[in-house]
């Protein structure tokens, strides 16, 4: 009986795989189809009332427009902007400046910009905006998709000013900082691995690390480090802008030494535009948006406690869902990255010399680009909520807890990826199996933050694969419909961190508590 509940809680996600990879469905299709099964499933299975699995699927279709496409919407118009008015070559030249290597710069931009957006913004915009910005320097779509996805995955916990973490922390009422630093510890190993996959990925092979092995492990190193550190001293919520902006220095530091020194070779040379001197007002014009995202981010976020307390009044709880255990869903209408990120790209582009009427014109073709993909968002996250509502999430974990035991932190990190890839968001995934985690911990005499912590490492793997993410990525390189196809090419590696990740998780535990770290 167990057993078949957990099968049946699992359809979906496992519906949404074949659809993705076996049927190569597009997206909002197999998406909708993932809604419908889930909300059949709520009501003859599980016995949730008709009337609370349509609010609970109207609360994730509020979820989905407030902030998630929201905030991807302004990130790809900031981009879409940014090219219309032709400071996005200025850009690509300063960065091309750098290194005219193709492996440097995956990592300058997948990796730490990236990362650097996933700390500020998240919501998707560190899969958008750089995934953009390689395909326009000339990489091939898929591929400009497939490194940045892998890039996200490991910043994910710590994404929106560290919002993932500092919920997770305050719903099982752990301190933050060890949480942090904690989860830290368990993302190190594949922060590391991570932009060496990225330049494997870029180069077609391991051969490609030859030349740039330095640069890439001082790349990962630059970020783990002073992540670990802020972490541990300050929070989660500075932890990856922190780690993102000292990778990004010492990247550019090193790699214009190794390219006066050592050059780029031929087969990794990235095609240029005439080098043409940019001064200094060119460059920060065409960089104004992205320093305005930076400081609008900054200065409303918890970091400045006056501001953010004072913008976050303005939001209204409003009832959606029906049913038992039922809270407003509150709609943050100033203090919400999307409303900063959309104020940046409207003040960016008259800094650039846009019209109001041409911003309008770029406004308007970006919601036909995002169509699909905000179709997708909707069935996502309304199938999300009927599962955890409805405790088809509940069977999942539970029949892990229950048939693992002691083994149970194997699965740890299977689960947290499992409420990511349903959720596309960290955020998510820590509401919903949180106190699973602390509950598992309790059972088996486990560490309490070392199993927490668990479901967030799990969130890295969730985020390289969720229907969400593949979205986003895609519609940012003008290739909507391929969910299925760059599925498959994330899924390896994914996988690869998953069953990494199973073994740190189990046999990691002991040297935690022996350290005492915890």
């Amino acid at each position: 009986m167990e057993f078949g509940m957990f099968l049946l809680g699992l359809s979906p996600i496992l519906w949404m795989i074949i659809a993705l990879c076996g049927f190569k469905m597009a997206g909002y299709k197999a998406s909708f189809v993932a809604m419908i099964l889930a909300a059949i499933l709520s009501i003859s299975v599980w016995k949730l009332p008709v009337l609370d699995t349509a609010t609970a699927a109207l609360e994730g279709f509020a979820m989905a427009v407030w902030p998630i496409i929201l905030v991807i919407i302004a990130a790809v118009f900031l981009y879409n902007l940014s090219l219309h008015t032709g400071k996005m070559e200025i850009i690509k030249q300063m960065i091309t400046s750098v290194s005219a290597d193709k492996r440097i710069l995956v990592i300058l931009i997948g990796w730490c910009f990236g990362g650097f957006m996933e700390g500020m913004a998240g919501f998707g915009t560190a899969i958008a905006i750089p995934a953009g910005m390689l395909a326009g320097l000339g990489f091939p779509p898929l591929l400009a998709c497939l490194v940045c996805l892998v890039a996200n995955g490991t910043p994910t916990p710590f994404g929106s000013i560290g919002i993932p973490t500092v919920t997770l922390a305050n719903l099982v009422g752990l301190d933050n900082a060890t949480l942090a630093f904690t989860e830290t510890l368990q993302l190190a190993p594949f922060m590391i691995l991570a932009p060496f996959l990225m330049v494997i990925i870029t180069g077609k092979g391991i051969k490609a690390l030859k030349g740039v092995f330095m640069i890439t492990l001082l790349s990962a190193l630059s970020f783990v480090l002073p992540q670990l550190a802020v972490a541990y001293f300050v929070g989660s919520e500075l932890a990856v802008v922190v780690g993102s902006i000292c990778s990004l220095l010492v990247t550019i530091v090193v790699s214009m030494r190794h390219e006066k020194r050592a050059g780029t070779p031929d087969e990794y040379r990235m095609e240029q535009t005439t080098k043409q001197s940019i001064h200094l007002k060119d460059a920060l014009i065409a960089w104004a948006p992205f320093i305005l995202v930076f400081v609008f981010l900054l200065s409303t976020s918890k970091l400045v406690a006056p501001l953010n307390a004072f913008l976050n009044q303005f939001s209204s709880a409003v009832p959606i869902y029906t049913g038992e255990g039922a809270s407003p869903y509150t709609f943050t209408w100033i203090n919400t990255p999307g409303i900063w990120i959309f104020l940046s790209a409207f003040i960016g582009g008259f800094i650039q010399g846009a019209s109001f009427t041409g911003m309008l014109r770029v406004l308007k073709a970006t919601l036909v680009q995002m169509s699909k993909t905000m179709v997708t968002m909707l069935c996502v996250l309304a199938t999300a909520k009927i599962m955890g509502y409805s405790g088809m999430i509940a069977s999942i974990a539970n029949m892990f807890v229950l048939t693992l035991g002691s083994f149970y932190p194997f699965a740890a990190p299977l689960i947290g990826a499992l409420g990511t890839f349903v959720t596309g968001s960290g955020t998510s995934s820590s509401v919903l199996f949180g106190n699973v985690q602390l509950q598992a911990a309790e059972a088996i005499g486990a560490n309490a933050y070392w199993m927490v912590a668990l479901n967030s490492l799990g969130v890295a793997v969730g985020k390289m694969m969720a229907p969400q993410s593949l979205a986003i990525g895609l519609v940012a390189v003008n290739e909507s419909g391929k969910d299925g196809e760059l599925l498959k090419r994330v899924f390896p590696y994914a996988f690869g961190f998953l069953i990494l990740m199973a073994l740190l998780a189990f046999f990691g535990m002991g040297v935690f508590d022996m350290l005492n770290l915890g």
